[in-house]
């Protein structure tokens, strides 16, 4: 999973629709239901919804480069200025940990296949308890991270099912980026 593709944009609107569908939610819970919908979205469609790279930590999955960005606005780490002015603008901290959407998103950015699985994730998820949600995520590709901790397309889309097909192609994308970068 590449960073090579990451849309800003994209995802403070896959953010700010989940934050708006729960009225606050802590970093963790709102992680695990993006984790859970990006899983989904691989599996059916062979590509994530925000193509963050997420690495597998130990309450579960987080995607690092969104983790960087609200970090960021609450003055622990730097991130582009635009970047910060704009997440900045679209969320409030509650408290250390807990976040409101002061916007809503822009669905422009939201495909309707995205839509379904961030919804779906968000119903199957949004009462479960921390210790829950973190044992859900621990899959086959948390517990399998390449060495760097990073976790492999391939591997999330087989913790999700994917099927025979959907898996060949997977790790033929995944090879052909992986050759963009020799």
């Amino acid at each position: 999973m590449g960073n090579n593709h990451f849309n800003v944009d994209k995802s403070k609107a896959v953010l700010l629709y989940i934050a708006k569908q729960l009225g606050k939610v802590d970093l963790h819970k709102l992680f695990k239901i993006l984790y859970f919908a990006e899983k989904k979205h691989l599996s059916i469609y062979g590509r994530l919804i925000v193509n963050d790279t997420y690495f597998a930590m130990k309450n579960g999955p987080v995607p690092s480069y969104i983790y960087d960005i609200l970090k960021a606005i609450k003055g622990q780490g730097l991130v582009l200025k635009e970047v910060h002015d704009s997440f900045s603008a679209a969320f409030e901290y509650l408290d250390n940990n807990t976040i409101i959407a002061k916007e809503d998103p822009n669905m422009d950015y939201l495909s309707q296949s995205a839509i379904s699985c961030l919804t779906e994730s968000i119903f199957e998820n949004k009462d479960l308890c921390f210790n829950t949600l973190s044992d859900k995520s621990h899959d086959i590709a948390w517990n399998n991270p390449r060495p760097d901790n990073s976790m492999d397309m391939y591997k999330i889309a087989l913790a999700a099912d994917a099927n025979i097909e959907m898996l060949k192609y997977i790790s033929e994308v995944e090879e052909n980026r992986n050759l963009e970068f020799v």
